[in-house]
């Protein structure tokens, strides 16, 4: 060893003490501005995963709204073209025209006339005013007083059950029809979950049937009390061209017969010989758009947490859906509302007296203007309430319709973790500076010698330089922390050749199980793998009776056998750009146009089943036994996906799966069974022989093909 240098004159600040306070001054930034950069980072990723949540909401309500008038559409459409309906909506308007020329009696009318001023004139004057005259609202014609009569005063089942009676035994024409039609119309609407069913007479705008028998039944559209109503509308734009694709759809509107209850109504055209005999109505429900749009009212379990909700808004700026709040705590609603400042106090009197905020309650901000232009968008919207909330805007798809569908959670419920966040960050920035005031000392008077070799040694072999070396100077703990570190570099670069090595050896293993594409989704952490393909072509094969021929094989010949075919069969799959999915026993089934789409798939895997065939042939003749293989293809949508976690699978889903299946089953030796999808793709490439319609296990009749080779 060499003989010690002579000390230096001691300067006032000693290289440890400088050290020392440096590295304070270091760790004190870098605690501060780590603390900083992460409180705003969290804040921005909660506002963002909050923003998130918010958008997925709102799309999958609205998207739920527009399958719901959807579905409605479809119905009604069905519903008008059936003979059903044309040969009742004939019955009704002869038998209504029979009852106008019939005079009225006395003691009809007087039923009629104390019916509406006992029973619903107080309902109409409680909503549009003590001095509302009944005589705008009793009925005009003879047909009229004679059902309301038969259907609505007299009819023995409570208001709220009148739908109940299908025959009111007066012997009548209109009875009769209403006998007969009514049992199924009521079925329809019930199942079909209307509010109402309604036919109304385009001669005369007079509704001529309802399911319930509300007031509004046998009144006139057109001059009637109900004239200016949503649902003569919808009457009068179906009425025009006998168009059965037509649907006129009118948005929710306080509707008094309904009790005052928002109504909303969706008509369409029945025809008969080219014209329109009648116009089919549903009255659709407010209830079944706040049971979508508040989900049954289970914010909670829908991820809303305490002050989170989604409702709709129509271009009037008054909501379709009812807030949260007025079902958790209606108290604390009206108490906010007239806190907030931007409620009118008529607005709330409207929502005491009709009992809901819905086509009461104005919703006139930033974030309704913007969706009901079209816009979608997210940010912090102050509501009714006088609350700041954090929103997501958008507009809903509903022809006929200009909604608007608002997501938002309260700001500081969804902040509240920021809140904990910052009184976490400082018991943390605390601890973190004694920790770096300790550290610091102690590297101060410790660490100071060999450091620069150490870690210009860390630089190189962070720079890929495996073969970097620390001269070890001492016997101390930093002596000690150079021999390991030399150590380490020499582990980590026998480790690192042997880890690229079973890396490689996985990378095959794992593509001989799955497809590349699956493969690398797996690798880059995708946990659940589901994916649905619109069309594709799928492929069963079976050897047939081999269980019987290889009973008496040796196992390893048994195994040989299959192994050697199967083997061929990948190579054919591989050449053609098929996916083999798995094999079970003697059956193996692919698939082509997955996961990567090929418009020729049903040509590709055509080929892949006559070559099948062809090599089992040959395979058999190689090996001088009897071998026949069955096909059977069929194309359609299927469900791929990865199942397991310890060993992965591959596989396909679906009702075109299952049939390919019974294809090949009902196949016959050295034969390829396809469905008619196949068939229309391939019919004009390849010669197929129809073979009927076969029996299917679970799917009937079904009509197959056979390609002979």
């Amino acid at each position: 060893m060499t003989a010690a240098a002579s000390p230096a004159p001691r300067s006032r600040f000693g290289l440890a003490a400088k050290l020392f306070a440096v590295l304070l001054l270091l760790g004190a930034v870098a605690v501060l501005i780590t603390g900083v950069l992460g409180y705003i980072q969290a804040r921005e990723a909660l506002e963002q995963s909050i923003y998130n949540q918010l958008i997925a909401a709102r799309e999958t309500k609205a998207h739920q709204v527009e399958n719901y008038f959807r579905s409605v559409r479809n119905d009604m459409r069905l519903m008008a073209s059936s003979k059903m309906v044309v040969d009742a909506m004939i019955g009704l308007r002869d038998a209504v025209d029979e009852l106008d020329r019939t005079p009225v009696p006395r003691d009809v009318r007087e039923r009629v006339d104390r019916w509406y001023d006992d029973k619903y004139m107080p309902m109409v004057r409680r909503l549009l005013g003590p001095d509302t005259p009944a005589q705008e609202f009793l009925p005009t014609g003879a047909a009229s007083y004679f059902l309301q009569d038969r259907f609505i005063v007299e009819n023995p089942h409570p208001a709220q059950q009148r739908r109940l009676l299908d025959d009111p035994g007066d012997g009548n024409a209109y009875s009769k029809v209403h006998t007969t039609y009514h049992p199924l119309l009521r079925r329809s609407s019930t199942i079909l979950g209307f509010y109402d069913l309604m036919m109304v007479d385009p001669r005369t705008g007079r509704i001529i049937y309802t399911v319930d028998k509300e007031a509004d039944f046998a009144t006139s559209l057109r001059a009637g009390p109900y004239r200016h109503s949503n649902l003569a509308l919808a009457a009068a734009r179906c009425a025009e061209a006998p168009d059965l694709s037509l649907t006129c759809v009118e948005d929710f509107a306080d509707y008094l017969p309904a009790d005052g209850a928002p109504a909303a109504f969706m008509a369409t055209p029945v025809v008969d010989q080219g014209a329109v005999i009648g116009v089919l109505i549903a009255k659709l429900s407010i209830d079944e758009i706040d049971r979508i749009v508040t989900g049954s009212r289970s914010w909670r379990h829908e991820g809303f947490g305490e002050t989170g909700e989604a409702f709709l808004v129509g271009p009037d700026y008054l909501v379709r859906s009812a807030p949260r709040l007025f079902f958790e705590n209606r108290d604390l609603y009206f108490e906010k509302l007239e806190h907030g400042g931007s409620t009118p106090q008529n607005d709330i009197e409207d929502i005491h007296r009709y009992d809901s905020p819905v086509l009461q309650e104005h919703v006139d901000n930033k974030a309704t203007r913007a969706a009901l232009g079209g816009v979608e968008g997210t940010g912090i919207v102050v509501g009714n309430r006088g609350v700041p909330t954090l929103a997501s805007w958008g507009p809903v798809d509903v022809p006929g319709l200009k909604w608007a569908m608002i997501a938002k959670i309260d700001q500081s419920e969804a902040f509240a973790p920021i809140l904990r966040l910052e009184r976490e960050l400082m018991v943390v920035g605390t601890i973190a500076l004694l920790v770096v005031l300790v550290t610091g000392a102690w590297l101060a008077r410790s660490l100071l010698g060999p450091l620069r070799e150490l870690t210009s040694g860390v630089n190189k072999f962070a720079g890929g330089d495996y073969g970097a070396r620390v001269p070890v100077r001492s016997a101390d703990e930093i002596g000690q922390l150079c021999s390991a570190f030399n150590s380490m570099v020499g582990e980590l670069h026998d480790k690192n050749n042997l880890i690229e090595a079973k890396n490689r050896e996985n990378e095959l293993l794992l593509l001989n199980i799955l497809p590349g594409p699956i493969a690398d989704r797996l690798r880059e952490g995708e946990q659940s793998i589901a994916d649905g393909f619109s069309e594709v072509t799928v492929a069963f094969a079976d050897l047939v009776e081999f269980t019987r021929m290889s009973a008496g094989m040796p196992p390893a010949d048994l195994v040989n056998l299959l192994n050697g075919l199967f083997t061929r069969f990948d190579e054919a799959a591989s050449e053609l750009g098929i996916e083999k999915i798995k094999t079970v026993g003697d059956a193996y089934m692919a698939v082509c146009g997955l996961p990567v789409p090929v418009p020729d798939h049903a040509r590709r895997m055509m080929r892949m089943a006559i070559r099948m065939v062809h090599i089992t042939r040959e395979h058999a003749l190689e090996h001088q036994v009897s071998l026949k293989l069955r096909v059977g293809m069929n194309s359609g949508p299927v469900v791929a996906g990865v199942i397991g976690k310890s060993k992965y699978i591959y596989d396909l889903w679906g009702d075109t799966v299952n049939l390919a299946s019974r294809m090949e089953a009902g196949s016959v030796p050295d034969a390829i069974q396809v469905t008619r999808p196949v068939y229309e793709a391939l019919k004009d490439e390849f010669a197929f022989e129809f073979r009927g319609a076969i029996e299917v296990k679970g799917k009937g009749k079904i009509e197959a093909w056979l390609l002979k080779l």
